[in-house]
């Protein structure tokens, strides 16, 4: 996909002499809007500063170190300035500045500069050099490193139950300049790591032989019944259970305790079927780590297990309360066994990671190490391990041998320093060396880039046999529609669409229990499990993006459609439900954005009209000026809802705000507090009528979404763009990333706005392909 040029002349078979007039015109007027945005900066912007902003912005001595009279020009406002005029639109627009002691503009005039500066703020040359942005080195986030640790090891690792919540930067938790490091977060990757090897990598083979807890509850005893958690014998008893076993050698592992009395310890005969038997002397007083065992080999068949407190004892005039009586306890049994066919026990993980042993192929077994390192390595680095790297693990390998360690036991010491490196850890994308400015990302980065975009986890072999190939750019679509079409693209969901509808949230709400008494943690993971499949069937079937707001179909179980008021729907499973009015269709109207855009009791149509401006639209309010009170502080407010948001926007710092999120807000004010139907709120009918600041009117869930679909369709568009390339790039979008953005726009627009041509798109551009020096 090509960069975006002025005038989008470079979409389309064009003639080339057409194409050219087009680049002319589209360069002519870009000149001409230029020189507007020179004058109107001359002759209204600055003369505003000068009447209202200077006296306190200006010199050496600028308070909030904002110097106004520094931008002698608007192209100064647009590169330089950007971050601080973005802070100037705020105050301006929030009615924070001028301070309201000062002279204030008048209406005509605030609007006219508010408008030149908003559209300065949103112009970027697309003509000139691409500034692809530089990323933050960053490290795995807790979901990327369990499936990490899936793909590369083959074992479930719970990173949520081991490392410390991930900080969320930009709405993600996958983003560079928050995702921090500290002395006791590597040592939680260290431990994990050493956790991770000893269950991947068998390093003796006893540990192949098979172990079953035998069930205390079922025993037998002769006098009484046994429990659950272990057998307790007051008195001298017997206690049988019935084995069924291959044939081979077997170990019982028995572990007790006992009180005890009397001149010898508690004693423990242990018998199978009629061969076999034995005393143990149990001394210990609480339980322990070390059983008592009888090796045993068996025939195929059943073979009785008997267990037995043999010589109880009572002496009640012992001066010690707690030597009088003897008494026996059984805290777990355990079969070992059978020893037999162990190689082919060896798990997953182990045939993963030592893919060759010494012996084959004619290798001794340094030739096979090197082999393994070098393959797990490479896995793990996701590129191809250099040779100092290799030494060194062969360092690592040859000091573990030197230890005592067998082979197993020390490729697993490689193993755990592999997965404590930086390499693995963190995303690196070094530049080669002596290069400088901006440079495209090798392959293998490439490919990094783009499995955990996609699938949240590391490249997989297609992806690293392309990428060592060279070929990985030639076949970008094709590796896109193929991963989109993996399992593993259900993480896309999960934790892009998850984060960026914020549907996580629905973990922590708590609407209040006296009001919404239906609302339980089940019904909160139905609502989540809606949105989930929904975007999911977006990705699968690849749809319009458009169908986000528009859609005539969702996903229920039986639960969540009495909750919408939608018979013929029974039983637990979630199946696809076509819509037949305008009350649901599309993400606004499904009870897990409703949700977590509510207070816990009552709706909230500010959170409903914040949440559509910032996640739906990307135009967000500005933050509220410190000194506003809010709705639920201000006591003396009456009526319904909507008449004390009147009430509360007669602040004029309060009324520009307002005028852009209440109406967005009550058109969903027929969904209560979780999302369920309603036609009053608090005895009053609700109003669900909203007019925009543009005079557009419309009114309910289904006249928003028709404004949202016509009026702002490139607002919703363009801030998805901008939310899915910052999930990608693991960096918050810059102004210099817009040509990008228009670029994706213009793809989609082709395409129907399906969702494969923003993800092709998205990967094609300069920010995702290159990389910033």
């Amino acid at each position: 996909m090509s960069r975006l040029p002025s005038g989008h002349c470079a979409y389309g078979p064009f003639p080339i002499v057409l194409c050219l007039v087009c680049m002319l015109i589209a360069s002519q007027a870009e000149g001409a809007k230029r020189a507007d945005m020179a004058e109107s900066y001359s002759t209204t912007v600055v003369p505003f500063m000068k009447s209202y902003c200077m006296d306190c912005h200006s010199g050496d001595t600028a308070e909030a170190e904002l110097d106004l009279e520094k931008f002698r020009s608007w192209e100064e406002v647009t590169t330089t300035g950007r971050k601080k005029w973005s802070s100037v639109l705020d105050m301006l627009v929030t009615g924070s500045m001028p301070p309201k002691d000062y002279d204030q503009p008048g209406g005509d005039e605030l609007q006219g500069v508010l408008k030149w500066v908003q559209e300065a703020l949103s112009t970027v040359d697309c003509d000139g050099p691409v500034n692809p942005g530089r990323e933050t080195i960053r490290r795995l986030n807790r979901i990327e490193y369990e499936n990490t640790i899936r793909d590369l090891v083959g074992i479930e690792y719970k990173a949520t139950d081991s490392f410390p919540a991930d900080d969320v930067g930009y709405g993600f938790d996958n983003i560079g300049d928050v995702l921090s490091t500290s002395p006791l977060l590597f040592e939680k990757f260290y431990e994990a790591a050493d956790d991770i090897a000893s269950r991947a990598i068998i390093t003796d083979k006893s540990q192949l032989i098979p172990k079953n807890e035998l069930p205390l509850a079922k025993f037998k005893l002769k006098h009484g019944s046994a429990s659950g958690r272990q057998l307790a014998f007051p008195s001298n008893n017997t206690g049988s259970y019935e084995l069924e076993v291959e044939p081979g050698m077997y170990t019982v592992a028995i572990y007790a305790h006992a009180s005890q009395s009397g001149d010898e310890p508690a004693k423990l005969g242990v018998r199978l079927g009629d061969k076999e038997k034995r005393t143990f002397a149990v001394s210990n007083e609480s339980p322990n780590k070390q059983p008592m065992e009888l090796k045993v080999r068996m025939p195929r068949g059943k073979l009785p297990l008997e267990v037995a407190f043999l010589n109880d004892h009572y002496d009640p005039s012992n001066p010690n309360p707690n030597r009088r009586d003897r008494n026996l306890f059984i805290n777990r049994i355990e079969l070992r066994g059978p020893d037999t066919n162990l190689d082919s026990r060896y798990p997953e993980s182990h045939k993963k990671i030592l893919f060759v042993s010494p012996g084959e192929k004619g290798l001794d077994e340094k030739q096979a190490a090197q082999q393994v390192i070098a393959r797990f390595a490479s896995r793990a680095f996701r590129r191809p391990v250099t040779k100092g790297e290799m030494e060194r693990l062969m360092i690592l390998y040859e000091m573990a041998k030197a230890d005592g360690l067998n082979y197993e036991g020390s490729i697993r010491e490689v193993v755990v320093g592999v997965m404590c490196s930086p390499h693995f850890l963190f995303k690196v994308e070094e530049m080669p060396e002596g290069s400088e400015g901006t440079q495209p990302l090798s392959d293998y980065q490439l490919a990094t880039r783009l499995s955990y975009f996609l699938w949240s986890t590391m490249p997989d072999e297609e992806l690293l046999q392309q990428a060592w190939k060279g070929t990985l750019r030639q076949n970008l679509d094709g590796q896109v529609v193929r991963m989109l079409a993996d399992p593993k693209a259900k993480q896309l969901t999960e934790n892009f669409a998850g984060q960026w509808l914020e549907m996580r949230k629905l973990e922590i709400v708590q609407p209040d229990r006296h009001r919404f008494g239906s609302f339980n943690h089940q019904l909160a993971a139905d609502m989540r499990t809606e949105t989930e499949m929904f975007f999911q069937s977006i990705i699968d079937e690849d749809r319009s993006v458009l169908d986000l707001l528009g859609a005539d179909y969702t996903f229920l179980n039986q639960r969540l459609a009495e909750h919408y008021g939608i018979g013929g729907v029974k039983g637990d499973e979630f199946r696809r439900v076509t819509l037949r009015d305008g009350r649901r269709g599309g993400i606004l109207t499904q009870a897990s954005v409703l949700t977590v855009t509510s207070n816990p009791t009552r709706t909230s149509p500010v959170k409903r009209g914040k949440w559509i401006l910032d996640n739906v639209l990307g135009t967000p309010p500005p933050e509220a000026p410190a000194d506003v009170p809010t709705l639920e502080s201000q006591k003396k407010l009456t009526g319904s809802l909507r008449e004390q948001m009147k009430q509360h926007r007669e602040n004029a710092a309060c009324a520009s705000c307002h005028a852009r999120m209440d109406p967005i807000g009550f058109a969903l004010e027929n969904y209560d507090a979780i999302g369920k139907w309603r036609t009053k709120d608090e005895g009053f009918a609700i109003d669900a009528s909203g007019e925009m600041p543009g005079g557009r009117k419309f009114a309910g869930a289904d006249g928003l979404k028709k404004l949202l679909m016509e009026d702002k369709k490139d607002d919703f568009v363009h801030n998805l763009i901008s939310k899915a390339t910052t999930y990608a790039l693991g960096r918050g979008v810059e102004y210099y990333d817009e040509c990008a953005i228009q670029a994706v726009k213009i793809e989609m627009e082709n395409s129907d706005y399906r969702f494969s041509s923003m993800i092709k798109a998205i990967v094609h551009s300069e920010p995702f392909q290159k990389r910033g020096g």
